[in-house]
Order: C-alpha cells, then sequence, then structure tokens
C-alpha cells in the first residue's frame, strides 16, 4: 500500500473496486470468501454509510436467509482494518473505500438533513494531528475527523 502522504489514487466503482478489494485483502494475508464478497457487494451498494443491521438485511436478501449482524460486524471491521472500508464513527455505519490499494486519513462531511457522507482527503490536517499527538507521547494513531452540517443539496432547499 501507498504510505500515507505519498499517494495519489483515482476513485474506483462496479467491477474494478471490487477486483481492487479483493486483491489488497489476499495481499494482507487474508481469504476473499464468498460471504465477505457478499457483504462488500452490499457496502458497495449503499449511497450512503450503512449500519452492520443494514448490511446483514441486504445480504440476508440476496441469499435468501437471515444472515446475523454478528456476522457482518466481524467482516466489517476486518475490510476497516484492512483498508476496503471506512467507519463513520459518529453514525456507526460503514462505507466501502474507493481506493482500496491506498492507505489515508479520511475527513468525512455528513449532511444532517440526508445523511450523506463525503470523504474528502488531506493528509496535511491528519498529518498535523499525528504530530500533535507524537509530540504529546502518543503512537499509532488513527486521526477521526467528521464534519456535521448541510450539503450543498440540502442547504439550497
Amino acid at each position: 500500500m501507498a504510505s500515507l502522504h505519498e499517494h495519489a489514487h483515482h476513485d474506483l466503482s462496479g467491477a474494478h473496486l471490487v477486483s481492487a478489494a479483493h486483491e489488497a485483502l489476499e495481499a494482507q494475508g487474508e481469504l476473499w470468501t464468498e460471504m465477505r464478497a457478499d457483504v462488500f457487494a452490499a457496502l458497495v451498494a449503499c449511497e450512503r454509510p450503512a449500519s452492520a443491521y443494514d448490511i446483514a438485511e441486504s445480504v440476508g436478501k440476496a441469499r435468501e436467509k437471515r444472515v446475523a449482524a454478528n456476522s457482518v460486524y466481524r467482516i466489517l471491521d476486518l475490510f476497516v482494518r484492512t483498508n476496503l472500508a471506512r467507519r463513520v464513527e459518529s453514525a456507526n455505519a460503514y462505507l466501502a473505500n474507493p481506493h482500496p490499494g491506498c492507505l489515508h486519513d479520511c475527513i468525512f462531511l455528513i449532511c444532517d438533513a440526508c445523511g450523506q457522507a463525503t470523504h474528502i482527503d488531506d493528509d496535511r490536517l491528519t498529518g498535523a494531528l499525528r504530530d500533535a499527538a507524537s509530540t504529546a507521547g502518543f503512537a499509532e494513531v488513527r486521526p477521526v475527523v467528521e464534519l456535521r452540517g448541510l450539503c450543498g443539496a440540502c442547504s439550497n432547499d
């Protein structure tokens, strides 16, 4: 994976995103199982951050059998650890990472009206947070930056 401060990427979608996620997961020594593929497909299909319960329901419908949210949580945690997904902390929800081979911190802009989450990359800002943490004696920090407000569409309504 590219380092935090030295990267350029293009957002992937559809089959290209699934293929990149599959490759990234296996490159980290994990298996791309049928269940993991189904969870990732359900996550990619979501237009807004989705909870584990939303994804379990979607996967259950596709598989025509009940899927436990606990199983989905474990897979989502794996996806976050391996950079395939991002967790929107304030909503306890997840989004597929559109560039899974590229490691960086995300800043989320979350609309209070429609729930849309947009992520932006600004490693200068998150780098400053990491530097401040390091100066304070913290190591291995994971910046979580979420800004709430109204998206452009909702602020014009």
